[in-house]
């Protein structure tokens, strides 16, 4: 069975007040692309959909297209609500929706219900778990006892993911939006430092885990064998300067058959095996359970990360209108022709969303105004140099009222720029302040 698996659209966002719906318009339209391609059985929208609780109206138009669509297609869609979603505005009409193949995470109230699709090799149970924080799981537990258990995420998940029945000789997949230890960063994120870490071992039992969160495409969990069991896509677009060096892409997931080891009935087991050559070699059915094992362990429904389907991962790059990406130099030699050249020759473009970096000691008057006129996109400008790299904060000065006004600003200029005020610096303050003196006579 084969998955597209994609997270954190984040329809509506603006990077440095810059609005991105058009660059989501055609990376969506990328996508329907390669649906058409590849033809899978479903797309995985692992969470984050939208970058706001309360999506504006042109962000919640270019999702429906996306939704209709995509259901056009006659692919089976599942859509996980992630932390920027509100959880409640996702799920609704999601009964509706059904009866067009797609399906929407339902807010969390402890209870699941998977979708089982099927193809040559069997069925697939696929299930959704919405973004959840500790409080929100508690709080649909029975007992005083599982609620004090819950102290953090990975309680919290594990808990959660405690309530959905497997069926034995199912496959299972998981959509999921989370952030699992260890995992990198980015800095268009959110985070609550660490304390939202969930660890891998809590999904340990599914044979694939889709999930959104985390904006760098990695994998975050493999069984024994090295098969990829759990992994970020990605976003499909760059969000932030941190995102400069990815390259987004589709995760295509081929699910194979299950393991016959982790679906064996004692029937099975058994077959075309005597009683004698089970223990054969004195071996006895203590011997067989070993390791605290009993017969219900060994037939469990839920098998081991041993025990899992065959699995294969691929990535299908996606190319945006504009790169994300930064300029350094001098203000004169990144307007240059040369510069420009430069970049053109090597496949960018100059109307790619820009970071630009002006390694100039002294600020250029009207900077942006004039990079806008060789790079449009500009997205923000700074400098690098030995100003601001020195650059310290300027601490309350001490005996404030016994020091001249003269002073007081040479410590200042000095504490933000690192040196202090030449001959001329200091006669041009110092007029300025004689000038404020007698206009205040």
């Amino acid at each position: 069975m084969k998955f597209l698996h994609l997270a954190d659209l984040h329809i509506g966002k603006r990077v440095c007040e810059h609005s991105m719906l058009d660059e989501q318009v055609h990376i969506l339209g990328e996508v329907l692309k390669a649906v058409e391609a590849e033809r899978p059985d479903a797309v995985l929208v692992a969470g984050d959909v939208y970058d706001k609780p309360v999506p504006g109206a042109d962000a919640v138009a270019v999702l429906d297209d996306f939704l209709v669509k995509l259901s056009a297609t006659g692919t089976k869609v599942f859509v996980a609500s992630g932390n920027h979603d509100s959880a409640e505005r996702i799920a609704f009409g999601g009964r509706l929706m059904e009866k067009s193949g797609v399906h929407v995470s339902q807010v969390y109230d402890g209870k699941f219900a998977p979708v089982t699709l099927r193809d040559s090799d069997g069925e697939v149970d696929v299930w959704m778990l919405p973004f959840v924080r500790p409080a929100t799981v508690k709080a649909c537990l029975e007992s005083d006892e599982e609620r004090d258990a819950v102290k953090d995420y990975t309680a919290a998940v594990r808990a959660a993911l405690a309530q959905m029945k497997f069926t034995a000789g199912r496959r299972n997949v998981l959509v999921a939006h989370q952030f699992v230890t260890g995992a990198e960063r980015s800095e268009s994120e959110e985070n609550v430092g660490g304390l939202d870490n969930v660890d891998a071992s809590v999904f340990e039992k599914f044979d694939y885990v889709a999930l959104g969160h985390i904006h760098k495409p990695q994998n975050v969990l493999k069984g024994d064998d090295g098969t990829v069991r759990a992994r970020y896509s990605g976003t499909p677009l760059k969000y932030s300067l941190s995102e400069a060096t990815h390259k987004k892409s589709i995760t295509v997931v081929e699910l194979g058959a299950a393991a016959n080891a982790g679906n064996a009935d004692a029937g099975d087991l058994f077959a075309g095996a005597a009683a004698g050559d089970l223990f054969a070699g004195n071996a006895g059915a203590g011997d067989l359970f070993a390791g605290n094992a009993g017969a219900g362990d060994l037939f469990a429904g839920n098998a081991g990360a041993g025990m899992r389907a065959a699995l294969k991962v691929r990535e299908i790059p996606l190319t945006p209108l504009h790169d994300m990406r930064e300029i350094r130099g001098t203000f004169a030699e990144v307007v240059s022709p040369e510069f420009r050249n430069a970049q053109v020759a090597a496949g960018q473009k100059l109307d790619d969303f820009v970071y630009v970096k002006l390694t100039d000691e002294n600020d250029v008057p009207d900077a942006a105004q004039k990079l806008r006129g060789v790079y449009p996109n500009l997205m923000m400008l700074e400098y690098d140099n030995e100003r601001t790299r020195n650059q310290t904060d300027v601490g309350v000065a001490e005996a404030v009222d016994e020091k001249k006004p003269m002073e007081l600003f040479g410590e200042f200029f000095e504490g933000r720029n690192g040196r202090a005020m030449n001959a001329e610096e200091t006669e041009f303050v110092q007029d300025l302040i004689n000038g404020i003196w007698r206009d205040n006579g």
